[in-house]
């Protein structure tokens, strides 16, 4: 009996022993297993990153590529606007061009020769057609232009052609004579018109109540100094019926 106690005593403390041993190789391995992930996990994490930087790079341009296209196709879209917008003016059935003009200075009247017909105010009549009246002050005092109509209409508005927009920020009044001779304004004050980017000729146009009387003519003053440089007019539409 005492034999049996003793060998049981012994089998227990080999079992022990075993078990104590495994246990440290068991963690070992988890440890190595754990580190070779770890060592595997940045070049995983670089490829990734490298992945996401060149997604970016290309979305990038992309991005650039369509910017460039919108911007052209922006500025196609503000090109077709004007051309819409100046050839219904242009073709305005209710509008009509001057017949007659004068005006306060002409470029070059003040010299020996006289104004040249390149800047004579009667380049005024007619429609647009390039061919301009250039005032002969730059930054002094106040000029006007006058236009007449051959047919006199209850006027709703008046449009004024600047070649090259040169004048347009110094406009400053514009003025109808009624058939019976009286001036009234209907517009003053300080222009908010800035030059047309989009063509060669800025309109400067002002709409206004239908009058109840009938127009002939049309009175445009130029406050020089609002503006620097010579003001040039191509031609003036009175609109109304």
């Amino acid at each position: 009996m005492k034999k049996a106690s003793s060998l049981l005593l012994a089998i227990s403390c080999v079992f022990l022993l075993a078990c104590h041993k495994k246990g440290p190789e068991a963690s070992a391995n988890a440890a190595a297993s754990a580190a070779g992930q770890n060592a595997e996990a940045p070049g995983i994490a670089s490829a990734a990153h490298s992945k996401n930087n060149k997604a970016s790079e290309g979305s990038a341009v992309s991005s650039a590529e369509q910017t460039e296209e919108q911007a052209e196709l922006e500025k196609k879209k503000a090109l077709m606007e004007y051309a819409t917008m100046e050839d219904n003016y242009i073709n305005d059935s209710k509008g009509q061009w001057a017949n007659g003009a004068k005006a306060s200075t002409t470029f070059g009247d003040d010299t020996s020769s006289g104004a040249s017909s390149v800047n004579a105010v009667t380049n005024v009549k007619g429609g647009v057609d390039g061919k301009a009246w250039t005032n002969n002050n730059q930054d002094i005092g106040f000029d006007w232009l006058e236009t007449s109509y051959e047919k006199p209409v209850s006027a709703t508005a008046v449009r004024v052609v600047f070649e090259n927009g040169a004048g347009v920020e110094a406009i400053n009044k514009i003025a109808i004579q009624g058939t019976d001779g009286k001036w009234n304004t209907v517009w003053d004050g300080i222009s908010d018109q800035r030059r047309d980017q989009r063509g060669n000729r800025t309109w400067f146009v002002r709409n206004f109540d239908r009058t109840s009387y009938k127009v002939k003519a049309v009175k445009i003053s130029i406050a020089n100094n609002m503006e620097r440089g010579y003001k040039v007019i191509d031609a003036v539409q009175l609109v109304g019926d």
